[in-house]
């Protein structure tokens, strides 16, 4: 069965730091574009990062607030994304999903598009001091 887990969410404080896992079952995550998404309390859910298939290069995509912060990356043999998070700040705090995402036309770059409405628990990062 097809599926997306997050994990690794936690309370951390400002400046510090945090890997998210999104481990995959049922499918070759490299065969997909996965982007990471966060929704915070009243906020809409927006991207922050995404990753190409391998197919596609494997191009990475960042939101302009976590460039230089965030790293988004895949390991094959685990099967899994992960979103390493530098430098947090307290507006990073949100829940954060893992979920297919779609290719820009012509392009090999993933952008912030979800190619289905299906959406993971998530995993609760909270910044605080």
């Amino acid at each position: 069965q097809w599926n997306l887990v997050e994990s690794g969410g936690d309370l951390v404080q400002p400046g510090g730091s945090l890997r998210l896992s999104c481990a995959a079952s049922g499918f070759t995550i490299s065969g997909y574009s996965i982007g990471w998404f966060r929704q915070a309390p009243g906020k809409e859910r927006e991207g922050v990062a995404c990753i190409s298939s391998a197919g596609n290069g494997g191009l990475r995509t960042y939101e302009d607030s976590v460039k230089g912060r965030f790293t988004i990356s895949r390991d094959n043999d685990k099967n899994a994304v992960f979103l390493q998070m530098n430098r947090v700040e307290f507006e990073d705090t949100a829940r954060y999903y893992c979920v297919p995402v779609r290719i820009a036309p012509r392009s090999s770059r993933c952008i912030f598009q979800t190619v289905n409405d299906s959406w993971g628990q998530g995993t609760q990062v909270t910044v605080s001091s």
